[in-house]
């Protein structure tokens, strides 16, 4: 740097006016050290290198001088084709995560993030301000399995990829999140927030890690009655509610989206990271997203995330050889229905024709217990005996070909 083009920042000015008083002798140099926050050692330095050299040495030697780290043109190209073509949305930390994973280049966060601003590419949305209420903050539990999240979000997860056969976008994405580690426990993709879909969640939830002590989620009439349903139906307990009870394990509802912030803030993060990583692996279908969730996404997502529990130990409750034979039974949708005088019952939109069993007097006026078993075939008990049953009017459930001897006779 040429002492011509010399500029002193005000930081180096106010040294610089220190320094000399201590040259000119109108302050020791102790005083001086004191006014600047520096040791005596260096105010001696400072004084030796203006008096040799004047103002200019106060100037940092890096001052002008190219970084050595700096990205050079070619790396920085390559860095803004790769931002324009794949990432263009994707935010400068998961940005640079995949720049490092997927095409070895590794720059920091903030690199990155000046390169998108210059590029356009990094616009900040401005915040709503919205009333604020009060809210007291909750603490997390302390160990692995003694509360879970749970929630569904309906999103275009696959963007323009997947239509359903009415011409909609969307599907619905199921997570539950530990409380105590952030870990992202269990995560599935199903055509709605529906009994049978819940069901069939926490079937491959309680297969893989066993119950959790209780479950924190929302009062969607999927998992609670709302108040015109208990009024007619004084059993106030959903589907959902009375299997958990079964099972032991506590329900929790929130009251307020904000009661629920963790999983709320979960799928916040999964409609940034996980759309555009389904992107990338270029996923079309809801199979290929469950096996992609499964396999890649929920191990590198917790790995990033998940954080150390208070305490040590985990609180899910392994099955019982009992509960594994009979999960499908828990984790059914129970409804009840009158046998006719034709012998036969009404289910939705099928209609059942039960047949003659032995050892079995079916009657009209009987009760006959339904069981929809979370894939969706049907089931019937009658006296906690199933009945042979054949199916004559054929709606949007499977029909089950049963056989008394293959299937539990017990109704729990």
């Amino acid at each position: 740097m040429s002492k011509s083009t010399i500029c002193l920042s005000e930081k180096e000015v106010r040294y610089l006016g220190t320094i000399e008083s201590v040259v000119v002798g109108r302050i020791s140099a102790r005083e001086a050290a004191e006014r600047l926050g520096v040791s005596v050692r260096t105010i001696f330095r400072l004084k030796k290198k203006v008096s040799k050299g004047g103002s200019f040495e106060m100037v940092h030697r890096s001052r002008g001088r190219p970084a050595h780290n700096r990205v050079s043109k070619e790396e920085r190209k390559k860095i803004e084709d790769l931002l324009r073509e794949r990432y263009f949305d994707f935010t400068p930390t998961h940005a640079a995560e995949k720049l490092s994973e997927l095409h070895g280049i590794k720059r920091d966060r903030k690199t990155i993030s000046t390169i998108m601003k210059e590029m356009g590419l990094l616009v900040r949305k401005r915040k709503r301000h919205s009333s604020i209420i009060h809210r007291a903050w909750r603490e997390p539990k302390a160990r692995l399995g003694e509360l879970v999240q749970f929630d569904g979000s309906y999103h275009a997860w696959l963007q323009d990829r997947f239509t359903d056969r009415h011409g909609n976008h969307e599907i619905c994405l199921l997570a539950a999140i530990d409380d105590a580690t952030g870990t992202l426990l269990h995560a599935s993709f199903d055509a709605s927030e529906g009994v049978l879909p819940v069901m069939r969640f926490w079937k491959e939830y309680a297969q893989k890690q066993g119950f959790p002590k209780a479950i924190y989620l929302d009062r969607f009439s999927t998992y609670k009655m709302n108040l015109s349903v208990a009024a007619e139906n004084p059993d106030t307990k959903t589907q959902f509610s009375r299997a958990m009870k079964d099972l032991g394990v506590e329900l929790i509802f929130a009251h307020s989206p904000q009661g629920k912030g963790r999983v709320e803030r979960l799928f916040q993060t999964l409609q940034d990271r996980l759309l555009k990583e389904l992107r990338l692996a270029n996923i079309h279908s809801k199979e290929e997203a469950n096996v992609f969730l499964s396999n890649t996404f929920l191990p590198d997502f917790n790995k990033r995330f998940a954080r150390t529990p208070h305490q040590e130990g985990d609180l899910h409750r392994t099955l019982t050889e009992k509960e594994q034979s009979e999960l499908d039974l828990f984790l059914s949708r129970q409804d009840v229905r009158t046998l006719r005088n034709d012998f036969t019952i009404s289910h939705t939109t099928n209609i059942y024709q039960l047949l003659p069993t032995p050892r079995l007097l079916l009657r009209p006026k009987d009760t006959v217990h339904v069981y929809t078993y979370p894939d969706e075939t049907i089931h019937l008990f009658v006296r906690g005996k199933m009945p042979n049953f054949t199916l004559l009017s054929k709606g949007s459930l499977k029909p089950f070909s049963n056989h008394p001897s293959d299937h539990h006779q017990k109704i729990i």
